[in-house]
């Protein structure tokens, strides 16, 4: 089994493995470009996020920075919206599903490095994925955690450290994040209110 291999079903891998150097600096190389474009630049900004994620909907946009490490590992469907000062540590796979916002200083990563220092000196590392559902708005300043899945219908609060699974249909905070209530059918009656 190859390096890489290992890396992609979550076994502890070693980061030195040919090929895994020019994969990433493309990948910066790509981030580095569409940090210095012009903010009004939407069309080519999104035609250089195409070119670094993996699979993407329709109506992808971020602003500017944007931190990438490889892009081959990340997915997202419909309507993805990423603020400043994003960073995305993909060695293991990103999935986002559709309608999912994300605030900004947010860190999604699947990077997870050994407790042990001998292991860890010798440029050994797991990488567990992270799943996001529908429908997600992540505030600012959230960091979510290697391995974790969140449901679809859910809010994580600004500033969350998200290192366990969240469900669907839910508002999360905190540090640790923990459901911090369902949303409710009074949370819709509110949007309809907003629409009148």
């Amino acid at each position: 089994m190859t390096e890489r291999e290992k890396c992609q079903l979550g076994l502890l891998y070693d980061t030195t493995f040919p090929g895994r150097g020019e994969d990433n600096l493309r990948c910066l190389d790509l981030c580095h470009e569409f940090n210095q474009m012009k903010p009004s630049d939407l069309a080519g900004r999104e035609a250089i996020l195409r070119k670094i994620l993996h699979k993407v909907g329709k109506n992808v946009r971020a602003e500017q920075n944007i931190y990438i490490s490889f892009g081959y590992n990340i997915e997202a469907g419909d309507n993805l919206f990423i603020n400043h000062n994003c960073v995305f540590l993909d060695p293991g796979k990103i999935t986002f599903g559709d309608n999912v916002f994300i605030g900004p200083c947010c860190g999604f990563y699947t990077a997870h490095h050994p407790i042990d220092t001998d292991l860890r000196n010798q440029m050994l590392e797991y990488a567990f994925p992270i799943t996001v559902g529908s429908n997600v708005w992540f505030g600012g300043h959230c960091c979510v955690a290697p391995g974790v899945t969140i449901g679809s219908d859910v809010v994580i609060g600004a500033g969350s450290v998200v290192v366990h699974d969240i469900p669907d249909h839910v508002v999360a905070a905190g540090n640790p994040c923990r459901v911090i209530r369902p949303i409710t059918e009074a949370d819709r009656e509110a949007r309809r209110a907003v629409r009148k």
